[in-house]
């Protein structure tokens, strides 16, 4: 009868070690599983915030050139020769500069 039940307790222990080792070995597939789709979902988001971050760019260097543009009209002298003779200011004559030596 011991004989019996040693050989009961030694299957029982190697099926439990079987059982075990399966539990362990699933439990790696699908935590592999998961971190698989997380790279995915990662790389997925990283790719739309690298297209946001280049329209973006894109936008923003249109503005720059438009507002370096605008900033060459407004600088121009005949523009602000327009403008000082619509607030009725006029060139001065030669009496009136001064020449510094």
């Amino acid at each position: 009868m011991n004989r019996k039940f040693a050989k009961k307790k030694g299957t029982l222990a190697r099926n439990s070690l079987v059982t075990g080792l399966w539990v362990v070995m699933m439990g790696a597939l699908i935590g592999e599983l998961f971190f698989f789709a997380w790279c995915r979902v990662q790389f997925t988001r990283t790719g739309y915030e690298l297209t946001t971050a280049g329209t973006e760019n894109r936008e923003l260097h249109t503005v720059q050139r438009d507002l370096k543009i605008e900033l060459e009209r407004l600088k121009s002298p005949k523009r602000i020769e327009a403008k000082a003779l619509a607030l009725g200011l006029m060139m001065p004559t030669p009496e009136q500069t001064l020449r510094f030596q």
